[in-house]
Parts: structure tokens; C-alpha cells; sequence
């Protein structure tokens, strides 16, 4: 199989940690940098791959919803005080909360 040049260009100290990255793993630095690329490149294809239908269900849902009308104004519900401390639970599951108990982005 025919071979191609590639010219990479690189900071002294990482051409110095390849070079001994290499030689700890008995290959010349060509191999090495094949075989690191090699390896990210199936790793990246493998979780392409694992998330394709995702990101298929994510584009459509995006489509679909550029379909949707516009969200009507927002309707004022009063809430009881336990209902009120019920959705603050609720949402500092989902969200967490700071030292003082406060939800992130919530004004006290």
C-alpha cells in the first residue's frame, strides 16, 4: 500500500512527550501517532454510531416543532402554599440547590 507525508507542526514539549510516549511503547513516532489517531477516530465513530438514532429523534422533534404555533402568554395560577413548596421541591431536585438552599438562578 502506497504511503502519503503528512507535516504536523507542534510545540517542542509535546513533540519530546510523543517521542517518549513512543519509544515506551516500541514504536517509532510515525506508528505511534497513527496508532493513537486510529484509535480516536473508532472510538469517535463508535459513539457517532451509538448516538445516531438520538440525534435522528433530536432533529425531528427540531422540525416538527418549528411546525408548532406560537406558545400562547403565559396564564397566572395562583398556588396554594403547599403546592408552591411542593414545585420548589420539585425543582430543586431537578436543579439542585446552594449552600444556603437557594435553586441556581433563583432570586431569594
Amino acid at each position: 500500500m502506497a504511503k502519503t507525508r503528512i507535516s504536523i507542526s507542534l510545540e517542542q514539549a509535546q513533540a519530546e512527550r510523543i517521542r517518549q510516549h513512543a519509544e515506551r511503547s516500541g514504536m517509532d513516532v510515525s506508528a505511534y501517532l497513527v496508532h493513537a489517531a486510529t484509535r480516536q477516530m473508532a472510538e469517535s465513530d463508535a459513539i457517532e454510531e451509538q448516538f445516531a438514532g438520538v440525534d435522528a429523534l433530536i432533529a425531528r422533534a427540531e422540525r416538527e416543532a418549528a411546525d408548532l404555533p406560537e406558545e400562547p402568554a403565559a396564564v397566572s395560577v395562583e398556588l396554594t402554599e403547599q403546592e408552591r413548596r411542593e414545585v420548589e421541591e420539585a425543582l430543586g431536585l431537578v436543579h439542585g440547590r446552594d449552600q444556603q438552599g437557594r435553586r441556581p438562578g433563583h432570586a431569594a
